[in-house]
């Protein structure tokens, strides 16, 4: 393979490896749409290691292609939100299952950081650092678990969660203030596997009802116009 190439295939790589992390972390919004060229001159690259990344994430379900000039968010809506959840529900309490056996000392007192640096986060309306706070909680938790192929599928999920969690944590009405993370928290220091994947399923439903709510006034909104 020529250096041209290796390097046309790095810069790729490159570009998708920093878009990929903007929807997970839930730096973009549903329906935000994107100009190839500025999106090229964020990441530091020409148009082409952009465009083949951004195609490599319509195919993962993390963007939408609907010209050569623009990519898009998909836009949120309740059937999209149900379906994430609902994957979300069985690959995450599994990891959570599997890392109540494998957990030490050292990961239940890391995970007891992490928590409190979410809620503190919550409860100031410091709706960037709970983002990142929670994401961070969760996937030290499924690091636990030991499956690096678990933890890239639930990565995966997470390009379609990171801009509904942006909306949710910006512009929805909610009392959650991650109570269900210290559930989880108990059941790894007792080794106990099923209370960890039931603490962890209540921690993505209880977000739930607010979400619906909003999701179905953002849908009746929409058809009006």
């Amino acid at each position: 393979m020529s250096v041209e190439l290796m390097d046309a295939g790095s810069l790729s790589q490159r570009a998708y490896q920093h878009l990929r992390e903007e929807l997970i972390a839930g730096n973009f919004r549903p329906g935000q749409r994107f100009i190839m060229q500025d999106l090229a001159d964020s990441v530091g690259t020409s148009i082409t290691p952009v465009r083949e990344a951004c195609i490599r994430l319509v195919s993962e379900g993390g963007l939408e292609l609907r010209s050569r000039r623009f990519v898009h968010v998909p836009d949120l809506s309740l059937a999209r939100y149900t379906e994430v959840r609902t994957i979300r529900i069985a690959l995450e309490g599994l990891a959570a299952e599997l890392a109540a056996s494998r957990a030490t000392t050292a990961d239940v007192e890391t995970l007891i950081k992490l928590n409190k640096k979410f809620a503190t986060a919550v409860t100031s309306s410091k709706a960037e650092v709970a983002i990142r706070a929670n994401r961070a909680f969760h996937f030290s938790l499924y690091r636990i678990a030991g499956l690096d192929m678990l933890t890239k599928q639930i990565e995966s999920l997470w390009m379609s969660m990171g801009p509904i969690l942006n909306v949710f944590y910006n512009d929805v009405a909610t009392d959650y203030l991650g109570d269900e993370h210290l559930q989880v928290i108990a059941a790894l220091s007792k080794a106990d596997g099923a209370a960890a994947r039931v603490a962890l399923q209540r921690d993505i439903l209880k977000s739930s009802p607010s979400l619906c709510i909003y999701l179905e006034q953002h849908e009746v909104r929409k058809s009006t116009f």
